[in-house]
């Protein structure tokens, strides 16, 4: 089996190296970094960034722990280095696993050239390379609008900010969805000043309303700006160099920098998807059927491109399941994706987490939910910590019991979801969580006392 996979991100990779033990003789091309831009060039410096800037909020709070409070200042070369050392190490824990699967690494720009071939421009000049199977798995960039043109100096994209050239004086952050609110809780932890563009009236359209709520409250203590119901249509420099942006209600913002955060767009432009007859729609996603699979029946897209959920998790799971489909396996034993059932979470502070079934939905629906919602004030671990901030929310079916979603806000709440995905996913009931004998002190209490 010649297997091919075009873009070497986590849907590209896992699909690789699952797809070479079962077999197959599979060439993994990549023509920016293996392991994924959209990953090592935003997810994990961003989350390294969060990261700094959460030590240093509980550096400022270090008096609720019995400690004098110390005032710490970035080093922005320091914090630079860490963030090239975290992503190296991940590229090369990608390429040395890629490589001891016997897999054929390209580092180069691919283009179909039929249904069953691929041109590519590589390091050691064009080559011809023809295949049984393929995998689109190309992920996406910064979506810019027409209205903006980014200068990597100022006028920022968000792949613009790491690693960070300087901490902005002050900055506005125009998208309130996951990544505009990530952006908002990094700047404002490393100390700028910042102002929250938001076209809506609530950050987080689409996420639970109590959620929101609780991480508005936060911006506001953290004295970050939120400009609602403004949907900005112009950005420009200034004499003095500084930023101005624009709203349709003629609003306006002044600051030192601007980052946009409105999304993404598929990386499928030059693939020439014509020439091995792959449909993209007009937004350049490629629809797939629940085995991945293209409208060409040997042609799999995965990841970003999909037009599934925007999370590395997913794309993961996407490629091992492409590879178990390649490799036959799905006639033996295989379940196929749920996206209803995958965890999400946002790296704030407070952080914030959901899977499964959202309140609104069910209500929207018409459909029969217990809710019940405990804070993490309650639990001891949350006041041995000194942040009692946020709460767990369990939902479930009121005539079986069987768990159906969960929200959690609050620290570690993007490990402590797992808990419940894997009763979401496992079908499994509230009693489940219940009689489970957790940890005391514990964080995870919540979790049981929210399922009684």
């Amino acid at each position: 089996m010649r297997f091919v996979i075009v873009g070497g991100g986590p849907a590209g990779h896992q699909a690789a190296t699952y797809a070479a033990r079962l077999g197959a003789k599979v060439t993994v091309i990549e023509r920016d970094v293996l392991g994924g831009a959209a990953h090592l060039w935003d997810c994990i410096p961003s989350k390294t960034m969060i990261a700094t800037g959460g030590a240093l909020s509980f550096s400022r709070r270090m008096a609720g722990m019995g400690l004098d409070a110390t005032e710490s200042s970035v080093d922005i070369e320091a914090l630079a280095s860490r963030i090239g050392e975290i992503t190296h190490h991940l590229q090369r824990n990608v390429s040395e696993l890629l490589t001891s699967q016997g897999v054929r690494i390209i580092m180069g720009s691919a283009r179909f050239t039929g249904p069953h071939s691929v041109h590519v421009d590589g390091p050691d000049g064009p080559e011809q390379i023809e295949f049984d199977t393929a995998l689109v798995s190309t992920g996406s960039r910064p979506r810019i609008p027409e209205w903006c043109q980014p200068d990597g100096d100022r006028i920022l994209t968000t792949r613009d900010c790491y690693p960070p050239k300087v901490i902005p004086e002050s900055i506005t952050v125009i998208g309130s969805g996951v990544t505009g609110v990530e952006f908002v809780h990094m700047f404002s932890s490393l100390g700028s000043k910042v102002t929250l563009v938001v076209s809506r009236q609530l950050v987080l359209p689409g996420k639970d309303a109590e959620v929101a709520a609780v991480l508005e409250d936060d911006f506001l203590r953290r004295g970050v700006k939120l400009l609602k119901g403004a949907r900005a249509e112009a950005i420009e420099r200034d004499d003095d160099g500084n930023v101005v942006v624009r709203s349709d209600d003629g609003r306006v913002v002044r600051s030192t920098h601007a980052v946009l955060a409105i999304g993404s767009v598929p990386n499928t432009d030059a693939l020439d998807l014509a020439a091995a007859g792959v449909i993209a729609d007009a937004g350049g996603y490629i629809p797939i059927n629940h085995h991945c699979v293209t409208n060409q029946p040997h042609i799999y897209a995965a990841g970003d491109v999909s037009g599934k959920l925007p999370l590395s998790s997913v794309a993961s799971m996407q490629g091992r399941k492409v590879a178990e489909h390649v490799m036959g396996l799905h006639t033996i034993e295989h379940r196929h994706l749920d996206y209803d059932k995958a965890a999400s979470a946002i790296f704030t502070e407070p952080e914030i987490a959901d899977v499964g079934l959202a309140e609104a939905d069910a209500f929207a629906t018409g459909r029969k939910i217990r809710v019940t919602k405990v804070p993490f004030a309650t639990t001891a671990k949350a006041l041995i910590n000194d942040d009692p901030r946020g709460f767990v929310k369990i939902i479930s079916d009121p005539a079986t019991g069987q768990v159906l979603g969960g929200s959690i806000v609050g620290r570690h709440a993007a490990e402590l979801i797992s808990v419940i995905a894997l009763a979401v996913t496992a079908n499994l009931r509230v009693s489940d969580i219940v009689e489970s004998l957790l940890v005391h002190p514990a964080l995870s209490e919540a979790l049981a006392e929210a399922a009684e």
